[in-house]
């Protein structure tokens, strides 16, 4: 499996949540366009690997739109509370914009907050997840081990993430349109070039692969796997804490 490290060239993250904010009123339509519609193939990949109990405590982290947090209550209609957390309130309307077009959300919470310093107790959750956005977080490890501390014994932290195809060809054609084409569409759409800019940035400079995987072992977690998605763009990350 591929590794990638953290690079000098990495993009500060610093305030990255407004970035976010500039770039929410599009941000559905582009993840649809620009992943050619993988990415609702990718988050249900994701929502599949949830522990199969009745009654979950879930937590989104990065929760965005709230795409996530709303396939988990479609897969469990009786689930206890899923709680999507996010530094953009950008974002955060616009999930609660879906929100208020859904019945039986009563159980979902959306709240602002930063995900390596969480304010939920230890062991409130049976799963946390967050798609494509760990590498936006500013101290990844505080932010694993952070996930780890809110999750109870046996609970499961999912990770979805981008990452580089392991196939050279496959691979370069993937930085051809991750580099040129990707970020001029989505200038073109949100009217910020800056963010598509940054997008390739921090995939390219982010540990993923046995990599992050040692970043989970690393926070606590254990029966690590990863699994790669769509010839490797995007990989699914499943660590369990099992004490």
């Amino acid at each position: 499996m591929q590794d990638q490290h953290y690079s000098e060239d990495t993009p500060a993250r610093q305030g990255v949540w407004k970035l976010f904010d500039r770039i929410a009123h599009r941000y559905d339509l582009l993840n649809r366009l620009l992943s050619m519609g993988c990415d609702c193939w990718w988050r249900r990949k994701m929502v599949g690997q949830f522990p199969q109990k009745q009654n979950l405590r879930v937590l989104d982290l990065a929760t965005g739109t709230g795409d996530v947090l709303f396939s988990i209550q479609r897969r469990f209609p009786k689930l206890a509370m899923g709680v999507g957390l996010d530094m953009s309130q950008g974002m955060l309307a616009q999930a609660r914009q879906k929100w208020m077009r859904r019945e039986n959300a009563t159980m979902l919470h959306l709240v602002r907050g930063d995900a390596t310093a969480l304010t939920f107790p230890d062991a409130s959750f049976d799963a946390a997840s967050i798609s494509f956005g760990i590498r936006n977080v500013i101290d990844t490890p505080k932010g694993l081990r952070e996930i780890y501390r809110v999750l109870t014994p046996e609970g499961r932290a999912l990770i979805l993430e981008f990452s580089l195809p392991a196939n050279a060809l496959i691979r370069r054609f993937y930085l051809f349109y991750f580099r040129h084409i990707l970020p001029r569409i989505g200038a073109w759409l949100s009217g910020d070039a800056y963010a598509y800019t940054y997008l390739n940035r921090t995939v390219e400079t982010y540990p993923y692969g046995d990599a992050f995987c040692q970043l989970l072992a690393d926070a606590g977690f254990e029966k690590v796997t990863a699994q790669p998605l769509t010839f490797g763009i995007a990989t699914l990350y499943i660590a369990d804490k099992t004490a």
